[in-house]
């Protein structure tokens, strides 16, 4: 088992000393330098293992604000043709990019968080299915976040992720379960309350004791399993999980 932040939430050098794997952010609001990822990957010590945010060129509609963060907006011309997971050339082209930062990483899982905006309806069913036939490797783990009525629709992503070895799906353990368990979980953690996030939130002991029992039921599947803050408290939560649950994760 692994337990990590969704970002660096303290210096780098502080961090590999606490943590073995991380899940990189400034992939999905940008696609960095192949350099830099490869920079990344030397610095970091043996056997730290690195997951990376799928860019958002290919999952989050020109409408997203989340474009904000990014230093480079698509052409307006483009739009229609590029995120949602539209199984289009320029799609397709941008997840070749991403497939390139992936190996210059290393990453073992890739996270394709899509929006609540892009919910269930059948014409989103079959565009998922087809991108994901188009992109889903043997190279790495791709792991689809779902979020608005795609909750709704539990058997529609079981069908999904059920046609692909490699793909699985990611949850927030407080908030759903996956559809499908698979030799490689994965789960990234909100925070508790509010709609689909709380990023604010603070774990409390009972919460971190009730995931613990919660990981322990899904390795008896999974051989591999990766628990991912991504609260405001990350640094302290994730490490208070490793000290009450510190039996069978690898930062001990």
């Amino acid at each position: 088992m692994y337990v990590g932040c969704c970002g660096y939430c303290v210096s780098r050098s502080r961090y590999y000393k606490v943590f073995k794997t991380v899940e990189l952010q400034e992939t999905f609001y940008d696609l960095p330098p192949l350099e830099r990822l490869e920079s990344l990957r030397r610095e970091a010590p043996e056997g730290f293992v690195f997951n990376m945010k799928a860019y958002q060129g290919v999952t989050h509609d020109l409408d997203s604000p989340t474009w904000r963060r990014s230093r480079r907006r698509p052409s307006e011309e483009l739009r229609g043709r590029i995120g949602y997971l539209r199984p289009t050339k320029e799609n397709l082209e941008l997840w070749d990019e991403i497939v390139e930062r992936a190996r210059a990483i290393s990453a073992r899982v890739v996270v394709v968080q899509t929006p609540p905006s892009f919910g269930y309806s059948e014409e989103n069913f079959r565009a998922v299915r087809e991108f994901f036939s188009s992109t889903v490797t043997s190279n790495f783990i791709v792991g689809w976040e779902p979020r608005g009525t795609w909750l709704d629709n539990p058997d529609k992503v079981r069908e999904i992720v059920g046609a692909f070895e490699s793909l699985i799906h990611v949850v927030d353990p407080f908030r759903a379960r996956p559809v499908l368990v698979k030799d490689v979980s994965y789960f990234r953690l909100h925070g508790i309350g509010g709609k689909e996030v709380n990023y604010s939130y603070k774990y409390t002991d009972e919460n971190l004791r009730a995931l613990c029992g919660f990981v322990s039921e899904v390795a008896r599947t999974s051989r591999e399993i990766f628990i991912m803050f991504n609260n405001v408290a990350m640094a302290q939560d994730s490490q208070r999980f490793i000290a009450l649950c510190s039996s069978g994760v690898s930062n001990e």
